[in-house]
């Protein structure tokens, strides 16, 4: 899994509460990953978000009622955090930032990101990873990323 960082290449490491967003300012041989934008979603706790009791629904037929599903709030703040990483993505790839891009994320996140790309950024994705690596220190993502450790 070696991957050819390019020189202006941003590689962007997130998971749902937080996303790094690293710039390539070494070449493709030598890459040399420095920190451009740390972005973090502050979560709280589901039942802080939402405190109603999960709904009821009557069945069509018959007197029976049963328990609708509460809905996972915390859920929807990763959602939307990791969509707007995304759009953060695509304002800097609008505006010439980067021309490639890598992205690593747990596969749950990557789905989310995947289905959230424009047509452009779709474009730019050189290479992506379905791992955790958020609270790796960069040098070993250099490193996994040249030589596929």
């Amino acid at each position: 899994m070696k991957v050819s960082v390019g020189e202006n290449d941003l590689v962007v490491v997130c998971d749902g509460a937080k996303a790094l967003i690293l710039e390539n300012r070494g070449d493709s041989k030598f890459p040399n990953l420095r920190t451009r934008e740390v972005l973090e979603h502050k979560g709280v706790q589901t039942s802080q978000l939402g405190s109603d009791r999960p709904g009821r629904v009557q069945q069509s037929v018959g007197s029976a009622r049963a328990a609708v599903a509460q809905t996972d709030w915390y859920d929807d703040a990763e959602v939307a955090f990791l969509k707007s990483v995304v759009t953060r993505l695509e304002d800097a790839l609008q505006n010439g930032g980067y021309d490639g891009l890598i992205v690593i994320a747990p596969p749950r996140a990557l789905g989310v990101l995947r289905h959230a790309y424009s047509p452009a950024l779709r474009k730019a994705v050189k290479f992506e990873l379905d791992k955790d690596l958020v609270r790796t220190p960069i040098h070993e993502i250099e490193t996994m990323l040249t030589q596929g450790a």
